[in-house]
């Protein structure tokens, strides 16, 4: 049964984020908002996390799972980013974008795009997330609360816990936080590629 914390949107609870990541240590999976909907978190190197995300949106291993990081100089320890790409990235964040581009070793093999060697990262801009990256000190393995039976992605945390309590083992609920996941930019191969649009303004990769 899932844990319910009621934490507030621009002033998290230090308690609730403490005891929030004590759960993603032990292995545990979340439910937390961000900057464009809610999202699932969970510890990097944990495979059975990984696991459970795949069989809730019943995604195959072909998905691109998302690293969300505290900021640049965070991210750029798990990704290349040439100068261009730099650019284009830090000019975007933080902010509603998943930017794909090539893993470095520091992300765990399992977590890569079988073909591309890639990865999705992002920074939010989000108090609830800032309080839960600082707390955590690494990157959360992450990916939209979009269930495969929806077109939309969940956006109310009290809904969330009723409707997953059995498969999550905590949610964050912050309020409202939008309705659209982030627009996804690949610069794997160095040209802007949208690849899907959502709450980010694709403009500037178009």
């Amino acid at each position: 049964m899932a844990r319910y914390f009621d934490v507030h949107p621009v002033n998290p609870q230090p308690r609730s984020i403490r005891q929030t990541v004590e759960i993603i240590r032990d292995g545990g999976l979340v439910a937390y908002p961000t900057d464009s909907c809610y999202a699932l978190g969970a510890q990097l190197g944990n495979q059975q996390a990984k696991d459970r995300i795949l069989s809730l949106r019943r995604l195959d291993d072909r998905h691109h799972f998302t690293l969300v990081c505290a900021d640049f100089a965070q991210l750029g320890q798990f990704v290349h980013v040439d100068n261009a790409v730099f650019r284009a990235v830090k000019a975007a964040t933080p902010g509603r974008y998943t930017f794909i581009l090539p893993a470095t070793k520091e992300v765990p093999r399992r977590l890569l795009h079988p073909k591309k060697k890639t990865v999705g990262v992002r920074i939010p801009d989000h108090p609830v997330v800032h309080a839960l990256l600082a707390e955590l000190g690494e990157p959360l393995l992450s990916s939209t609360l979009l269930l495969p039976d929806r077109d939309e992605p969940m956006t109310d945390g009290w809904l969330i816990k009723e409707e997953l309590e059995h498969q999550l083992d905590a949610v964050i609920d912050a309020g409202e936080c939008g309705e659209e996941p982030t627009t996804v930019v690949d610069l794997s191969e160095g040209v802007a590629e949208v690849v899907r649009h959502g709450a980010g303004d694709p403009a500037p990769f178009e």
